[in-house]
């Protein structure tokens, strides 16, 4: 495996990011050592909160949830997801599975840091790959919070505005991250902002994560990782874990499943779930305050 590292330059300046860079280093069969980067903050003693982000970002998309999560005493702690961020780069394609974005998040929030009694908010492919690792390690969790995210398997056909952004990710010459981004908030970003979640990638070289992501989507019955999922529903759907499913009003490519999670899983019956106005697919820029109090309430309720 041919891995990539972002300099430490792209990410100086960081507008509202005052966090300490930290990192951990996982082994992986295919590739040898694989650094992952992460921020935390809080009391090192704190209910941990594990906060996975999705496709394009990075847990830069955290910076206004880290604060208010840190100030009612809880250990926030957001990951780069290996591709993304700070962490080790795969230059190829084919180093992107599901399987191993899953292993890659278990031997962080468990090898590397010993997470226990985690409270998980997922969102996009932080919720793909959080929800499995809930389903194939519930010991390790004590509550989980789903925000415009999803377990698919294929069964269902996903909507027509994600097969225009598969698409459109395949077909880009120029992968615009920071457009991606954009396109899925409702607030304007600033220069400052884009420019932000450009920094991991200093070129195309570095963009493999961002470009695979969509395709490993089982968005097929037979995708390889659809058996996997489905197993997951089935021990998600039993589970008595308190199950929050805190979704915007505006994301147009998962609005459908929060009332597929509602009345589907054990855990989430008889709790009040949140709907944030005004909000787009990436909810923690366009109301990341407002979701950190959702989490803070549900953790502490």
């Amino acid at each position: 495996m041919r891995l990539l590292r972002t300099p430490d330059d792209r990410f100086t300046d960081l507008p509202d990011f005052p966090f300490e860079p930290r990192y951990v280093e996982l082994d992986d069969p295919h590739g040898g050592v694989i650094r992952v980067g992460y921020v935390e903050a809080g009391p090192a003693d704190g209910p941990p909160v594990l906060l996975l982000h999705g496709e394009p970002s990075w847990s830069f998309l955290y910076r206004k949830m880290l604060p208010v999560l840190a100030a009612a005493g809880l250990r926030a702690i957001a990951p780069d997801l290996v591709g993304f961020g700070r962490s080790d780069k795969p230059g190829d394609m084919v180093d992107h599975t599901y399987a191993r974005h899953v292993e890659w998040m278990r031997g962080f929030a468990f090898d590397a840091l010993d997470l226990r009694d985690v409270t998980l908010v997922g969102q996009d492919w932080g919720g793909l790959i959080g929800l499995r690792l809930v389903a194939e390690h519930p010991s390790r969790f004590a509550r989980v919070v789903a925000s415009n995210t999803g377990l698919p398997t294929g069964d269902h056909d996903m909507p027509a505005v994600w097969h225009a952004f598969r698409e459109a990710i395949e077909k880009a010459q120029v992968l615009d991250v920071a457009r991606f981004v954009q396109s899925g908030c409702k607030t304007s970003l600033t220069p400052e902002v884009r420019a932000a979640y450009d920094a991991p990638f200093p070129n195309e070289m570095y963009k493999a994560a961002p470009r695979a992501m969509p395709g490993l989507v089982p968005y097929q019955p037979d995708n390889p990782a659809s058996a996997a999922n489905r197993s997951a529903w089935e021990v998600l759907t039993e589970l008595e874990l308190p199950f929050l499913v805190a979704f915007s009003d505006g994301d147009p490519i998962t609005g459908g499943l929060a009332p597929v999670l509602q009345r589907s899983l054990k855990g989430a019956q008889g709790l009040e779930h949140p709907v944030i106005a005004g909000a787009g697919h990436f909810l923690q820029e366009d109301a990341g305050e407002e979701l950190a109090e959702h989490v803070v309430r549900f953790i502490r309720g």
